[in-house]
């Protein structure tokens, strides 16, 4: 749908399943604190992952609010999860801060394990509350201004579940980008 290279790194907003991205090395989880299948983009993860996914998960719990884990992806496409637990918008504070750990945090978590693309969901924007358009500032913000530091990762990919999501999530990076041109 809408595309950016800014520093060697490509991010790029699709609309789509997440849990359908073959050519991803990593995708991110939208979990929760106990890293177990919820609603939402955990359910849809785990869900495809298969049981030993909530296996790998247990021993890693609980995380906190801007924290990343990863585990291998077992039934889905890809060979990794990465797990974020994105802050209650409202009420983990600084929820912009901890929004902006997630994608940081996980993006460095794939660059150390030498990962290529990773997909993230909307992180927060579900149960947790976080405006949509608030929380895709904070990601790319986040993102666009960690990408000439990255040695590995050279695809970023937004997978929005719906068309106006991924086309807000479009606007957004956009603009960022020719404001940091």
């Amino acid at each position: 749908m809408f595309e950016l290279n800014h520093q060697g790194v490509t991010l790029r907003c699709v609309q789509g399943d997440i849990t359908r991205q073959s050519d991803l090395d990593a995708v991110v989880n939208a979990a929760n604190a106990e890293l177990r299948p919820g609603g939402g983009v955990a359910g849809a993860i785990h869900r495809a992952a298969g049981p030993e996914l909530d296996a790998a998960c247990r021993s890693l719990a609980p995380i906190r609010p801007g924290e990343a884990v990863i585990t291998a992806g077992y039934g889905l496409p890809n060979p990794w999860v990465i797990h974020c637990l994105g802050p209650v918008y409202g009420v983990d504070r600084p929820s912009d801060g901890l929004l902006a750990d997630c994608y940081r945090n996980a993006v460095e978590l794939a660059d150390r394990e030498q990962l290529q693309s990773i997909g993230f969901p909307a992180l927060s924007t579900g149960a947790f509350g976080y405006p949509m358009e608030a929380a895709a500032e904070v990601a790319f913000r986040t993102l666009l201004g960690l990408c000439a530091s990255l040695g590995h990762v050279r695809h970023i990919r937004f997978v929005l579940f719906s068309e106006a999501d991924a086309e807000l999530h479009a606007r957004v990076l956009r603009r960022l980008g020719e404001e940091s041109d």
